[in-house]
């Protein structure tokens, strides 16, 4: 089973504090690139994998999917969802997406946000993500750029001089990288960019679009806090199609 961390009662309150859980989508600085990759979901079947708190299905709802689907492995995450939902179209479910199975060419897109480098997995769930797209569905998904898992000890590095950098070390092994992140021992896995690309490609998706995000001149002004977030990627968006 995977670690599940958003159930720690430490972790849950300290993720209840971030913006994304506060603002929803609006405090997710990366969301107004995502939506640029994303497919129109009038009258689509839509899944959320790591559906959180329900922000993007009840966004879907809105944007007139046939059906949303939410999975999330944390009960915790799921009452949230289920509190702020109120759309008879949007069904919440909990999964483990180490072991997911879904019926063949069920749905239209597939989303998930910052989800998937908490997967060992890996490898399975896309192939699972594949046969549960029907032809010309996308996969659309959002995950920690491997420039920022990489190292075993994550943290911003200042010189003499006040300039920030962010270390990057043992990038070619991949796998476990432990983090202390409002709970102890949080465990992610370090993938290169290429593993994740060729795992897609070989699974039998298209490529069509990759970001590594990083925030605008906007954004920036309007939150200064963002600026660092120019010195690394510390997330990519990713978005393939199950060919016709």
């Amino acid at each position: 089973m995977s670690q599940n961390i958003y159930d720690n009662p430490q972790f849950f309150a300290g993720y209840a504090t971030l913006p994304r859980s506060i603002y929803g989508l609006a405090g997710a600085p990366e969301w107004e690139r995502m939506q640029q990759l994303l497919p129109s979901l009038s009258a689509k079947n839509v899944l959320d994998l790591g559906c959180g708190y329900g922000w993007f299905c009840r966004w879907a709802g809105v944007q007139q999917a046939k059906s949303v689907t939410g999975l999330d492995l944390s009960s915790k995450m799921l009452a949230r969802a289920i509190e702020l939902t109120q759309d008879d179209n949007i069904v919440y479910q909990q999964a483990d997406l180490e072991t997911l199975s879904l019926a063949k060419q069920q749905f239209d897109l597939v989303y998930s946000s910052l989800t998937l480098h908490y997967i060992v997995n890996i490898s399975s769930l896309i192939s699972t993500v594949f046969q549960s797209l029907k032809p010309g569905g996308q996969f659309v998904f959002s995950a920690e750029h491997p420039i920022f898992t990489a190292a075993i000890h994550q943290g911003w590095c200042v010189d003499n001089e006040g300039y920030k950098s962010w270390p990057v070390n043992q990038y070619q092994i991949e796998g476990d990288r432990r983090t202390d992140w409002f709970a102890e021992g949080v465990i992610k896995q370090h993938r290169k960019l290429s593993s994740w690309i060729n795992m897609l490609v070989k699974t039998g998706f298209e490529i069509i679009e990759i970001d590594e995000w990083g925030p605008t001149a906007a954004q920036i002004a309007e939150n200064p806090l963002l600026e660092e977030e120019q010195e690394r990627p510390m997330l990519f968006l990713l978005s393939v199609r199950k060919p016709l």
